[in-house]
């Protein structure tokens, strides 16, 4: 781990606090798999071996030791202390040799990274860039450090989650049904709080051009359920194996994709 000296963006309190529980609660649950094994799909489809790829947001590096299994280079950065410390753990544990560097680095201070090549992807997982404010910045840094024609692939929450507007709705928490509607939220976790962006694939577009054009999206967790559904979906497994397949069918069309929990969008690096 190479840790850069930093104060804790709010975000990285509110995420130091779920550490601990993140695998348990998300990476692990039924919920959790079925949505990442949708998004590393495509990852095994963009991403190849030999390339050296930047991950934002790592958490606790479930990905990036995913990536390293399929013989990619991968460095990989976290504004929260505790969660970059996890996966640390988790790569002496699980990967001792994998080429995986943490960096503990919060989205907003990537042009600090140095590097005398430049990266041939990047990659940020659930809903990590809905915390950054300024996504316009990220986007303009982002084209420093990626090759012409590289991929960058984002996994954000939607701001229109068709679950999450009838699962509240039926349990008469209207208030939440429908907080990410106007494209800002804020989430409470402990004594921290932190803001919650919820921009539209068109508003996305926008913000990465002219540096990035968008090559696809796709939805993740069209027809699977958001994670605060696993207690109700874990006693009906045959029904999480059908909306598995369902998503797959579906979660490119056109409308339904962005009513999913997240929208993964594949962009490419403009050609200079």
């Amino acid at each position: 781990m190479t840790p850069l000296a930093m104060a804790q963006p709010p975000a990285a309190r509110v995420f130091d606090q779920m550490a601990r529980e993140y695998d348990d609660v998300f990476t692990n649950s039924s919920i959790g798999r079925a949505q990442r094994d949708a998004v590393w799909s495509v990852l095994t489809h963009v991403f190849h071996s030999g390339d050296h790829v930047l991950e934002l947001n790592c958490g606790t590096g479930e990905d990036a030791l995913f990536l390293a299994r399929n013989g990619i280079s991968v460095t990989a950065c976290d504004a929260s202390e505790q969660m970059i410390q996890i996966a640390s753990g988790r790569l002496r544990k699980e990967a001792p040799g994998a080429s995986v560097q943490f960096n503990l680095l919060p989205t907003e201070r990537i042009h600090e990274l140095q590097h005398v090549t430049k990266f041939d992807g990047a990659f940020s997982n659930f809903s990590g860039l809905n915390c950054v404010s300024d996504l316009k910045e990220t986007a303009e840094d982002l084209a420093t450090l990626l090759s012409p024609g590289a991929p960058l692939l984002a996994c954000l929450s939607t701001r229109f989650c068709l679950w999450e507007l009838l699962w509240f709705a039926l349990h008469g928490n209207f208030r939440k049904a429908f907080r990410r509607c106007t494209g800002h939220a804020t989430a409470k976790v402990g004594e921290f709080t932190v803001d919650v962006y919820y921009p539209t694939v068109r508003q996305l577009k926008t913000l990465f051009s002219p540096s990035f054009v968008l090559r696809s999206c796709s939805g993740v967790g069209v027809t699977v359920p958001p994670s605060y559904v696993g207690a109700w979906i874990r006693d009906h497994p045959k029904l999480l194996r059908m909306l598995r397949t369902i998503d797959k069918a579906i979660s490119s069309y056109p409308g339904i994709r962005v009513l999913g929990d997240h929208v993964l969008l594949h962009f490419e690096r403009v050609q200079l």
